[in-house]
């Protein structure tokens, strides 16, 4: 609650600021993007986007250590409860862009997989690949939790109702032939989950971050946890059945007592928009996302951010339509697909 209203005081503030340099100049126009809950890597991650993106009028020059961001625009980074709200709020035109999640992007779009029989989210398009998250079951060391399987009667959260996350959980337990009637689930932020685990009053949970989870890091140094390996036939047919998934391994000593490395798996984080947005705004939010001087913000702030190129795989895997100002972006940038 803090966190909003510190961003709602510095959105007022800023523009307060600018409104006399208005007058005769560009117009202040607001773009708000969702990112995903405060306890994720795609809260903090989504604030240096909108950070990059912004150019409010008055602004010192790009070329001359000013913003590169979009001229007249204030980006705002907001919080929600993750990829399927994302998904819904652009659908519903409450949102300018998002990062979401490239499986749950690929099923709104196709009306397929959780959206079958609702119908696709014809408005959904695509502006890049981000970085990969990895999925991290967590589990308390006493609960003997060693597989997906073991899971069967324990206490679980796989996240919130409308969290990305609560999706790739339902994912594992299908692969591993278990229904949620097996499972005592619980609809918890990755925050509160660590700490029910903590008060052995949870068994387990599940995140999709880019790792080390700050939060995850914190849980291991107070409480003895596992990170549960997945891993077999089971995950393999997974990686057979969704070609956005990925084979992503957890390096040893990532978290306090976790020695070796643990296979898991991964699914990227895209950012997407909807068709309705202008071409050309969308053109320049694309070219400074991949700015150099973004570029290099993002690699000198996070593992994940980090992780954000400029290349191929801007555009790989995505599985959506790309809005047509990204595409021209992409075109003249040498990388339309």
């Amino acid at each position: 609650m803090q966190t909003k209203l510190l961003m709602r005081r510095l959105v007022l503030a800023a523009a307060l600021f600018l409104v006399p340099a208005l007058a005769g100049a560009q117009e202040l126009r607001f773009f708000q993007l969702g990112t995903g809950p405060t306890g994720e890597t795609r809260f903090p991650v989504g604030g240096l986007i909108a950070n990059a993106l912004s150019n409010p009028p008055g602004s010192r020059e790009c070329d001359k250590g000013g913003s590169c961001g979009v001229p007249g625009m204030v980006a705002v980074a907001k919080s929600t409860g993750g990829s399927i709200a994302n998904v819904e709020a652009i659908a519903g035109k409450r949102l300018d862009a998002a990062l979401v999640h490239a499986d749950i992007a690929y099923w709104a779009y196709h009306g397929t997989g959780i959206y079958k029989g609702k119908g696709a989210v014809s408005n959904l398009r695509g502006i890049a690949m981000l970085y990969p998250e990895t999925l991290q079951l967590i589990a308390r060391k006493d609960a003997k939790i060693a597989s997906v399987k073991d899971l069967k009667g324990k206490r679980v959260s796989f996240g919130e109702m409308e969290s990305g996350s609560l999706v790739h959980g339902k994912l594992l337990l299908e692969a591993f032939k278990l229904t949620e009637k097996q499972v005592k689930l619980s609809y918890l932020k990755p925050g509160p989950a660590a700490d029910a685990l903590a008060e052995g009053k949870l068994d387990a949970f599940l995140m999709v971050d880019a790792y080390p989870v700050p939060l995850i890091a914190d849980l291991a140094r107070r409480s003895d946890v596992v990170v549960v390996p997945l891993l077999g036939a089971s995950v393999d047919a997974m990686l057979e059945k969704y070609p956005f998934l990925l084979r992503s391994d957890i390096a040893a000593a990532t978290y306090q007592g976790q020695p070796d490395v643990v296979p898991s798996l991964g699914v990227g984080v895209t950012l997407v928009t909807g068709a309705e947005q202008d071409e050309k705004l969308i053109y320049g939010v694309t070219r400074a996302l991949w700015h150099p001087s973004t570029q290099k913000l993002l690699a000198q702030s996070s593992p994940s951010s980090a992780h954000v190129h400029l290349d191929a795989r801007a555009v790989e895997k995505m599985g959506i339509q790309l809005h047509g100002g990204a595409s021209a972006f992409y075109f003249d940038a040498g990388l339309d697909r």
